[in-house]
């Protein structure tokens, strides 16, 4: 079984959304496949950021899907979260994917599973994966005690967690909306 990731969003405001990533791919309990995977991507039209944490194959099905889901509904984040995590649902092959998603665009944050949840975070900071909790920790410290941008909340608290986490490495892959970066 693959496990581990760790994956963090931070939207400061419509023009600094940014969503980051390690790049760990560890195998079993004790031996680490790949440094480098990239596991955040800008999707539709470069206007949604996503990142999956998970077994991999599985995520890139999602990641897939969720494409689908917001041609479907014309770029929609919400409408395409929630009919994407009905179809994980009650599907008996997408049920058995092993994965959870993050996805971002200048309006929200969610958090996607195959339980159906589509989750929003009251503040705009959010993380997932084996290193989740400890990066999600110092994003929110870094959000509500500096002015950093949201790319420097993202680096630094992947940094934090990759520092903890044993499934959580440095190799930090970053995509951002707004400003220059579009």
């Amino acid at each position: 079984m693959f496990h581990g990731t760790t994956i963090v969003v931070v939207r400061r405001n419509e023009n600094d959304i940014c969503i980051g990533g390690d790049g760990q791919v560890t195998f079993g309990e004790s031996s680490i496949m790949k440094h480098t995977a990239k596991k955040v991507r800008r999707i539709y039209k470069n206007k949604v950021l996503s990142g999956f944490a998970g077994s991999v194959a599985d995520s890139f099905t999602l990641t897939e899907k969720f494409e689908n889901k917001l041609e479907e509904h014309g770029g929609n984040l919400k409408r395409a979260a929630v009919s994407l995590a009905q179809e994980w649902r009650k599907d008996k092959i997408l049920r058995r994917l092993e994965a959870l998603m993050l996805a971002a665009d200048k309006d929200d944050i969610l958090l996607i599973s195959g339980n159906g949840e589509v989750i929003e975070p009251d503040d705009d900071v959010l993380a997932i994966g084996s290193g989740g909790n400890y990066a999600f920790a110092a994003a929110k410290a870094l959000f509500h005690n500096t002015d950093l941008k949201a790319e420097e909340i993202v680096r630094k608290s992947l940094e934090i967690a990759s520092s903890i986490c044993i499934y959580t490495n440095s190799n930090i892959s970053i995509e951002s909306l707004g400003g220059d970066k579009e």
